[in-house]
């Protein structure tokens, strides 16, 4: 067959071609309920497709009307599928009204075990108001056993009580104690409370605390915390001159003790300042350095002629 016949032959069977939304549909039965899924009629396979394509597609020109695009099954079978997708029957695993269903149902198993985790615990009851009678035998109970003194804001979170019960009840307890006439004082120290013995018991119990069973300070280890003590801030060559010997191994003996403790540099010299510590009064029943005696009455007549002399 020549190229002539055969473009002859192309173009009669393109222009005898219906497309299938054109083409008319079969009469539908009377009796026959319609249905909203009319399948569509499949076209004839065309002979085109059989007639191999001329190698030329310029000669065609515009002659050759365009195919239109084929009905497709998938395309159809969707909708149906959405349709009935709500009954649950006739589904496949391929379908996509129910593709997203295990997903959702898996999602949803995460946020039950959520919500069951987060349970509103109830807030623990308030502790119950104890009487001044309880209050005040707590009170005893703890500071019998306290080996330093103890704060008013420890004592108010041990008890769970306010603390300005505490302060009030610690303030009624000593006055108490002091106007009893007991051998023990409840003093204020070192910013907290603590049980002490009576100055004008104090020869019984060194008696029978100190006798042998302690290691004392010396006089030269006396006579310097007096020093730090009473001049604090001081540095070290300030309290050998004013001591008249080296001081170096005796404050090292007072750190190693607690009782001193370094707090800077002088900021013209840079040497050490030193300072006594809250265990000094602790063991002194003292609150604040300000409680310490005057001097004065321990100091000599004639203490201006001596430093004269000294000059």
């Amino acid at each position: 067959m020549s190229d002539e016949e055969r473009r002859d032959s192309l173009a009669d069977q393109a222009a005898a071609w219906v497309p299938p939304w054109d083409r008319p549909r079969p009469p539908a039965a009377e009796n026959t309920p319609e249905k909203t899924d009319v399948p569509r009629a499949e076209p004839t396979p065309s002979p085109v497709s059989a007639i191999p394509p001329p190698s030329d597609q310029e000669d065609l020109g515009g002659e050759v009307p365009l195919q239109g695009p084929e009905p497709s099954k998938i395309s159809a079978e969707p909708d149906a599928n959405a349709s009935g997708s709500g009954t649950g029957t006739g589904s496949t695993v391929g379908e996509p009204g129910h593709v997203g269903e295990p997903d959702a149902a898996a999602g949803d198993v995460p946020r039950r075990q959520l919500a069951g985790r987060r349970r509103v615990t109830a807030a623990p009851e308030p502790a119950p108001e104890l009487s001044d009678t309880e209050l005040r035998g707590a009170l005893e109970a703890i500071l019998l056993v306290v080996d330093e003194p103890v704060s008013e804001l420890v004592l108010a979170q041990v008890l769970e009580q306010p603390a300005e019960r505490v302060g009030p009840m610690l303030d009624e307890i000593a006055a108490g104690y002091t106007a009893a006439g007991h051998g023990f004082e409840l003093r204020r120290a070192a910013g907290g409370w603590r049980l002490y013995t009576r100055p004008e018991y104090a020869t019984y119990v060194e008696r029978f605390v100190l006798d042998g069973q302690s290691v004392r300070l010396t006089q030269a280890a006396l006579e310097t915390l007096a020093v730090v003590a009473y001049k604090q801030p001081v540095t070290r060559s300030r309290i050998s001159a004013i001591r008249g010997v080296n001081c170096d191994g005796v404050i090292r003996t007072l750190v190693t003790r607690g009782l001193i403790e370094e707090c800077g540099t002088e900021t013209d010299s840079g040497a050490f300042l030193y300072r006594t510590t809250t265990l000094f009064l602790e063991k002194l029943g003292l609150n604040t350095v300000d409680e310490l005696p005057p001097l004065a009455p321990f100091l000599p007549d004639d203490v201006e002629e001596l430093a004269d002399a000294t000059r």
